[in-house]
């Protein structure tokens, strides 16, 4: 049974995308339902349990492996059901364009390769998904063709071959020097480079994160996030921002605990650049947040300092820290596809992007900028929202983890970041229902219902997991009960 789904699972939305790239129309019936098969053949495929297949292999020692495992299954899970309420978005959201089908096809281009990278059970499988994704998602950047689309295109593609390259040396070097050939928890590094890590090894570790930090936005290879995301069409944001950007976190999570192994790096010089890096890209993407105007620009920075929350968290290599990193995960994925859906609802609805034109806009699109208010009160951190537990969790950890400097410096830069968050979300949510003397003009309108349901699903749910999230810890844990 196992087996059959490895082949299933991601050839669900290849099929689909191929279809619809070829035949140049779809249905919205296809969409849904290949949305919920994708979905529910990966709930089929986690409730089997942990499984390997080999599919084929290139040469000797090089084989392509699919593997379910707890880290790749919660992966799946979250990447599927988000795709699936964007692509329910999409449907209205592409109701009246020329050619949809173009973007529905690399829209399921991107989820065949996301949920392929989740199932990669070796690095070099990891690393061909990986590099599939960045082919099947960027043309979704350069949807309307525009000179500035192309430009942000072609951006986010130079970028994202960057970090690949960087990626592909450590894979290399790991691959060289692991005793498995496949992801092991706890990593397989060979033990004569445990003791006293070669200059090489750390060069290595520390390039390839950085790497494959890319696509999670980790400075300074951040600047494709806020070029891309005001260009591409809302939907393309949204995954862009909640799902793909995770790509790059579960690149690194498998790198560091189930490749190389936290005592590779623990104490190291590689351990302190890349916390420092996480924590200053925490604080430039806060900052640069609220100096936007465009609404979309604005979630795109959020992004970047967020992200980090997630890096930081992994980077301690201490459990509760990297609990708090998983769950920040899933509930950031939630609150930011759902900020940048109801973006989308605002510009094409509401008139504007510029959030100083959104004053007074909660009276005509009021679940809109409910379910922005919601999702942005939990990325802020305030209880009893998802965004509060995560980002307690890791404080905690970051306390407990007893790194010199950054067991105070975390929390602290933690805490000015949501104080920061709270600067460029507040003022969007205080001008919309509170608006004064400044009305905003009657072009405002409401957001159909196939707009406005997904993200108030996906706004409805970072309150829901922050008041009871003990299924989703119990699965982290279990995870993470194999790694330390």
């Amino acid at each position: 049974m196992q087996s059959i789904l490895f082949i299933l699972v991601p050839a669900i939305p290849l099929g689909l995308g191929v279809w619809f790239l070829f035949t140049r129309r779809f249905r919205a019936a296809e969409v849904m339902a290949g949305l919920v098969l994708s979905f529910a053949a990966m709930i089929a495929l986690a409730v089997t349990g942990d499984g390997m297949q080999t599919l084929f292999t290139v040469a000797p020692g090089v084989t392509f492996v699919f593997r379910s495992d707890g880290a790749g299954r919660l992966f799946a899970l979250l990447f599927s059901g988000v795709f699936m309420a964007a692509g329910f978005y999409a449907l209205t959201y592409f109701k009246h364009e020329i050619n949809p089908a173009r973007f529905f096809a690399f829209y399921f281009f991107s989820l065949f390769a996301l949920e392929s990278l989740c199932m990669a059970g070796s690095l070099l499988t990891m690393y061909l998904c990986f590099e599939t994704l960045t082919l099947c998602s960027f043309p979704m950047v350069l949807y309307d063709r525009s000179r500035e689309a192309v430009a942000a295109g072609i951006k986010y593609l130079l970028y994202s071959i960057a970090g690949a390259m960087m990626g592909l040396f450590g894979v290399i070097y790991l691959t060289l020097h692991t005793t498995s050939s496949t992801f092991v928890a706890g990593g397989s590094l060979e033990a004569e480079l445990l003791g006293n890590p070669p200059a090489l090894l750390l060069i290595a570790l520390f390039v390839c994160i950085i790497g494959f930090g890319t696509k999670a936005g980790l400075f300074p290879m951040h600047g494709w996030l806020p070029t891309a995301h005001p260009i591409a069409p809302t939907p393309a944001s949204a995954v862009l921002s909640g799902v793909i950007v995770n790509a790059g976190v579960l690149c690194i999570f498998r790198v560091i605990y189930f490749a190389a192994g936290t005592e590779a790096l623990r104490g190291t010089w590689v351990q302190t650049a890349l916390l420092s890096l996480s924590l200053l890209t925490v604080l430039i993407g806060s900052a640069q947040a609220l100096r936007q105007k465009h609404i979309k620009r604005r979630l795109a920075y959020s992004t970047v300092s967020q992200i980090s929350y997630i890096l930081f968290g992994l980077f301690l290599l201490e459990s509760t820290a990297a609990e708090g990193a998983l769950l920040h995960t899933v509930f950031h994925s939630v609150m930011k596809t759902s900020l940048f859906l109801c973006a989308g609802a605002l510009i094409m609805y509401g008139g504007t992007a510029d959030v100083d034109e959104m004053r007074g806009i909660g009276k005509k699109m009021p679940v809109t900028m409910w379910s922005f208010a919601i999702a942005g009160v939990g990325l802020v951190g305030i209880p009893p929202m998802s965004g509060f537990l995560s980002k307690w969790v890791l404080a905690q950890g970051a306390v407990q983890s007893g790194m010199p400097v950054f067991y105070w410096l975390g929390p602290v830069v933690l805490l000015v970041s949501a104080l920061l968050t709270a600067g460029y979300i507040a003022p969007v949510v205080l001008g919309a229902f509170f608006p004064g003397e400044q009305e905003i003009s009657t072009r405002a309108k409401r957001a159909p219902v196939g707009m406005l349901a997904p993200l108030g699903v996906l706004a409805a749910l970072s309150l829901l997991f922050g008041l009871y999230s003990v299924p989703l810890r119990n699965a982290i844990d279990t995870v993470l009960n194999t790694l330390f």
